[in-house]
């Protein structure tokens, strides 16, 4: 029987210290979402779904947004008041991570970025990767 380890990587990127007009821009969010997909070989079945939101707190405003690929999705959450963005990128195949995460730190000017990168889905085992 033939499997990988987990179904695929779930890369998170923390940027602190970000330029605060490029988080506060829904085009600089929509083109995140449109354009790194296509930077990674992925495929978008969505186009990017982006808008300002603003939390219960004020501070919280910001823009989110998210475009669903066939291999599992791309979202950014950005806090303008803080400097800072949540950005995940998750796929059911390997990526060029390092890539995606320079890509993410230019596009916000991030002087300070926190990186992590986990593999989802440990146990799971395609079907199409089952051999009979």
């Amino acid at each position: 029987m033939s499997h990988r380890k987990g179904f695929g990587p779930h890369l998170m990127i923390d940027l602190y210290q970000c330029d605060i007009n490029s988080l506060s821009s829904v085009d600089q969010c929509f083109k995140l979402l449109d354009e790194l997909p296509n930077k990674i070989g992925m495929t978008k079945i969505t186009m990017p779904h982006v808008f300002p939101y603003e939390g219960q707190v004020p501070e919280d405003k910001g823009i989110t947004g998210a475009v669903i690929i066939a291999e599992s999705h791309l979202t950014v959450h950005t806090f303008p008041l803080k400097s800072y963005a949540f950005i995940d990128v998750f796929s059911c195949k390997p990526f060029d991570t390092d890539f995606a995460t320079q890509y993410c730190i230019e596009l916000f000017s991030s002087q300070a970025p926190d990186v992590h990168l986990t593999m989802r889905g440990k146990n799971f085992v395609s079907s199409a990767l089952v051999h009979i």
